[in-house]
């Protein structure tokens, strides 16, 4: 089993920075892909980012890339997510996820562990 504990939310102005960070604790996140997810209030989870255990590998949300990084420290269990140029509509709940399968994944349902989440706000 695999704990995720997310952190580093918070408010912040638009055109802002925030940087997420999820601790892992029981069995190691280097098997693991790891994903960003958030959730605004009235609306379904959606997918930001994910990458992969072994090569690195990244896939973003259209909506977030090219101002969002996500990367990872297998070695400290940690995964992060920048956040830059932040918008209103990056308003939400962020959730790091853990998936047990070597694919980068963008569907909430593909993803076995989740983290309860942290608060961003942006304000206009």
């Amino acid at each position: 089993q695999v704990q995720l504990v997310e952190s580093g939310g918070g408010l912040v102005q638009a055109g802002g920075s925030l940087r997420l960070s999820c601790a892992a604790s029981g069995r190691s996140i280097a098997i693991y892909v790891m994903g960003w997810f958030r959730q605004a209030p009235g609306k379904e989870r959606e997918f930001v980012a994910t990458i992969n255990w072994s090569d690195r590998s990244t896939y973003y949300a259209d909506s977030v890339k090219a101002r969002f990084t996500i990367s990872r420290d297998n070695a400290k269990n940690m995964v992060y997510l920048q956040m830059n140029r932040l918008k209103p509509e990056d308003t939400a709940v962020y959730f790091c996820a853990g998936r047990e399968a070597s694919g980068l994944g963008s569907q909430a349902r593909q993803y076995d562990y989740w983290g309860q989440g942290t608060q961003v706000t942006v304000s206009s």
